[in-house]
């Protein structure tokens, strides 16, 4: 018998924890018939999340909750949840209800058939995000695809079954804001995507907009590549030799035909454009620089504010 965790960021579910706990203990109960903990994180919800949580967790002792000081993001929740986790196998799952628990049976049998993948991702049949979200996912995929060099083909996704050591593995880790998408490329090559049904999303909506989407690529980008400095550093020797080109042209005309004072208005263009690539370069530098700094802070990536387990289990 093996036992599973499921770790569950919590962000204003209150209206669908009830059903995903249902589901779970159903499947778990009746199809996979092995037992299972269900983690539920509370990451800094203002509605009655943490009063949902309790109640489940006065009625089933599988249930441990955790109420985080504010909302510091999914990935931080998670980590969160994995310091406490006792099972061999962890899943971490959406409180959404658009990752089907009917869907963990096809995943596990897999990991059980095969003893060479580490890790499972669900790979969404007919993704029900909206526009922007599946525009956001497709080019962030594409960006850390070349970045980490992973398996283009490879989808990552927040929907995964993972052995216990991967967990242990990255639980620990010290980067200022960690992405556990790209911490599990970077620990192991044997990552496999299985297809699974995505679900509409029961209740509210997503909280990824495009702004979070956009911030997290530029933070991937500046985190886990050189791109934007080797972008302007090709820009810098581009107009190096053009200006070079240049020169050399209005010098033979000179020598030539002669020429005449002209040109303010292309002068002026350039002079835009220089300093425009200048303060472009600054920044990307200032970017990189701020990445370092709070690296080196080594702040907590998350603040536990409470929680309820049993007083035999490991306390944080």
């Amino acid at each position: 018998m093996s036992l599973y965790s499921v770790v569950v960021p919590v962000y204003y579910g209150e209206h669908m924890l009830d059903e995903l706990y249902e589901r779970l203990a159903k499947v778990f109960d009746e199809e996979i018939k092995e037992p299972f903990e269900l983690l539920l994180v509370d990451d800094g919800s203002k509605d009655r999340s943490w009063e949902v949580m309790k109640a489940l967790r006065e009625k089933d002792s599988r249930v441990k909750i955790f109420q985080m000081a504010r909302n510091f993001g999914q990935h931080p929740a998670l980590l969160c949840g994995f310091q406490y986790v006792n099972g061999d196998f962890v899943i971490t799952m959406d409180d959404d209800l658009q990752h089907p628990p009917e869907e963990l049976p096809k995943m596990i049998k897999v990991m059980n058939e095969r003893d060479d993948v580490d890790v499972i991702l669900a790979r969404y049949e007919g993704r029900k995000h909206n526009l922007i979200r599946k525009i956001g996912t497709r080019i962030s995929v594409s960006m850390t695809s070349k970045m980490l060099g992973k398996d283009p083909d490879l989808e990552i996704t927040s929907f995964r079954l993972m052995r216990r050591f991967i967990v242990d593995a990255i639980k620990d880790t010290s980067i200022h804001l960690p992405q556990i998408g790209n911490l599990l490329v970077q620990t192991s090559n044997r990552i496999i995507n299985v297809d699974v049904h995505h679900a509409e999303r029961a209740y509210g909506k997503s909280g990824y907009t495009m702004k979070e989407l956009i911030k997290e690529l530029l933070y991937d980008i500046t985190t886990h590549s050189a791109l934007p400095l080797m972008i302007v550093r090709n820009i810098g020797i581009f107009t190096f030799f053009v200006s070079m080109l240049l020169s050399l042209f209005y010098l033979i005309r000179y020598f030539v035909v002669g020429t005449s004072v002209q040109g303010w208005t292309s002068l002026i263009l350039v002079m835009l454009a220089s300093t425009g690539l200048t303060l472009l370069s600054v920044g990307i530098l200032g970017e990189y620089l701020m990445h370092i700094l709070d690296e080196s802070k080594k702040m907590p990536h998350y603040v536990l504010r409470q929680k309820d387990i049993d007083p035999s289990e490991k306390t944080a």
